[in-house]
């Protein structure tokens, strides 16, 4: 359900910048300062932001902490007419922030909601990083310990997408070790670090180029990170050798096509299926 333009009872998620404040946009501006309520993760963090913008809408706490019947007596109040607007405290919510259980049981409900746009990390890191765009797979935060989190590297390691984590800066530089490890020191990758912010980093090299920058600047190891890494390639395809050619041709002069391939499979071991398209294609050049 939406209630967009029904002027009804809302649970709005609305994104926030990420640092630069210029990057809010007029209508989140007119949302958070039109709703009942604000749902923020950290309402101390958001303080400042409201009153940068001059919000004076009352505000509550909601986190991933938060308990059922917290989500629950804020989705009371749309269904009995307020509007609530839950923000997180950069971004967009649910993007790694809190919100998921609060949408969830909203739908369940078949309470309206209403997403309001802005800032991602996520769509900022890729738009600079230079890597491939069209297919990419987010993987968040890495996990916290190292074997768990070299095993996950190493489960991502064959991935044709562009990989995208975020990660902190404790950890960064045990992340860039391990996905040398895993990844392999030679994989193209991206950091971006303090995005829209005054130090602003983003930079593409290897990622054993990109290890060795970070350890080798201290200041490259502070802040928010995220941490793009182009897939694998894909794997080339198997040229059929001299001898198959000359089988799957002796064939095709007395089997169809579908005959030549199958019993060409039998005797050269290779896949039937690729055997097929090419008996189809020599077929065709006859």
């Amino acid at each position: 359900m939406s209630a967009q333009n029904s002027g009804a009872a809302t649970l709005y998620i609305v994104a926030t910048p990420i640092g630069n404040l210029g990057d809010m946009t007029a209508r989140a501006i007119e949302v958070l300062g039109s709703v009942d309520l604000i749902a923020a993760e950290d309402t101390r963090h958001s303080a400042r932001l409201l009153a940068h913008f001059a919000i004076r809408t009352r505000t509550t706490s909601y986190h991933d902490f938060s308990d059922d019947a917290r989500a629950e007596s804020l989705l009371d109040l749309v269904a009995g007419g307020q509007s609530v607007a839950l923000i997180s405290d950069a971004g967009t919510p649910l993007i790694s922030d809190p919100g998921y259980r609060l949408v969830q049981r909203a739908q369940e409900r078949g309470l309206p909601v209403v997403p309001v746009p802005g800032v991602s990390a996520l769509t900022t890191a890729l738009s600079a990083a230079g890597l491939p765009s069209d297919r990419f797979v987010f993987e968040g935060f890495t996990p916290a310990k190292r074997a768990a989190r070299l095993r996950y590297f190493e489960e991502l390691a064959q991935e044709a997408r562009t990989l995208v984590f975020y990660e902190s800066p404790h950890r960064i530089l045990d992340s860039l070790e391990d996905m040398v490890a895993a990844f392999g020191g030679e994989r193209r990758a991206a950091i971006c670090r303090e995005l829209t912010k005054t130090f602003e980093t983003i930079r593409q090299d290897t990622l054993s180029s990109l290890l060795a920058f970070t350890r080798g600047d201290d200041n490259q190891q502070k802040g928010e990170f995220v941490v793009l890494v182009h897939g694998a390639p894909l794997p080339q395809k198997s040229e059929v050798s001299a001898q198959t050619l000359r089988v799957l041709d002796v064939l095709l002069e007395s089997l169809s096509v579908k005959q030549a391939a199958t019993l060409a499979a039998r005797l050269t071991g290779e896949k039937k299926n690729a055997l097929y398209e090419l008996a189809l294609k020599r077929g065709e050049d006859r």
